[in-house]
């Protein structure tokens, strides 16, 4: 394991992030971090033994900014990554970011300024702008909640209310019910907040503060089985835990292939007048399945732009 970067006494805020073979975005989201109008915080990365050259990446930022702290180690998963990067944080508040996403300029003012205005809160996320591999919109996330009894209920009956590396939590509460655990690693957020919950209460900003990045290598994509299996134990251990009723009913589980996928980020692009994702997508849902009927229409549909 090796450390590079400042060892600050005290600071309000910690942004912890894990970094895995991210070589491509992490420039960006480097930069989208470094440059927040709250200035007063330390980054602690955590390369998590990628193969790439992440590790390089962050070592030339690390060159340049002293907040900036990196861990480098073998490979262990993102449970072990964020646990770790926690407990080497000074803040009182943790900031979650992801290595292929990027936050708002006032991201960190705003959601620090929410939470010390509301001292019951324990976590506190934002509304999302979902973009595609090369950066372009596609749409705002259509299931944001932003009460914590909308939030609360929705991480019980398979939403996504609120978007991981968009949340700022109190280091405290994330301690109080014992951080991450590995047994509910690919939903381990989910496991988390439904923990922060039972402790105080959850929001999200109504304010657009994180690009989410869609592409074939994230974890929502790849393992959408084990998640939905990770879910339904997650979600039985929480009701008991809770004196709940058990669920009714079982998760559907959608297997979509890259054409499916491109047909959805093209329809949700032009629904929300973002027409030049919309085009690309939807020629990629032609060249990928060229002989169905649903590809030339979502080609009709966004070459007239409606």
């Amino acid at each position: 394991m090796s450390q590079t970067g400042g060892t600050p006494v005290s600071l309000p805020l910690s942004v912890v992030l894990p970094v895995y073979n991210v070589e491509r975005y992490l420039p960006a989201a480097m930069d989208s971090v470094l440059t927040q109008t709250f200035a007063d915080f330390e980054l602690i990365a955590i390369d998590d033994g990628s193969g790439d050259r992440s590790l390089a990446v962050l070592r030339r930022y690390g060159a340049k900014d002293s907040r900036l702290r990196i861990i480098s180690r073998p490979n262990t998963g993102i449970v072990g990554a964020l646990n770790e990067g926690i407990s080497f944080a000074h803040g009182d508040l943790i900031a979650r970011m992801d290595g292929d996403d990027l936050s708002m300029p006032n991201r960190f003012a705003k959601q620090i300024q929410f939470l010390a205005e509301h001292p019951d809160h324990v976590a506190v996320g934002c509304q999302v702008l979902l973009m595609d591999e090369d950066g372009l919109p596609i749409c705002l996330k259509k299931d944001t909640q932003f009460t914590h009894e909308r939030i609360d209920h929705a991480h019980l009956h398979n939403g996504w209310p609120l978007v991981h590396p968009a949340v700022m939590m109190r280091r405290s509460a994330v301690e109080a019910v014992g951080g991450y655990r590995t047994r509910f690693q690919w939903q381990e957020d989910l496991d988390l907040f439904l923990r922060l919950a039972e402790v105080g209460k959850l929001a999200n900003l109504p304010d657009v503060l994180l690009h989410y990045r869609q592409h074939f290598n994230s974890v929502c994509w790849k393992r959408k089985e084990e998640q939905a299996s990770l879910r339904a134990a997650l979600y039985h251990e929480t009701r008991r835990r809770r004196g709940m009723p058990p669920a009714d009913g079982t998760e559907e589980i959608i297997h979509a292939t890259k054409w499916e996928l491109h047909k959805l980020w093209a329809w949700w692009a032009l629904t929300a007048h973002n027409l030049g994702t919309a085009r690309k997508h939807a020629w990629r849902t032609v060249t990928s399945g060229p002989f169905s009927p649903e590809s030339w229409r979502v080609l009709a549909c966004a070459v007239r732009g409606h």
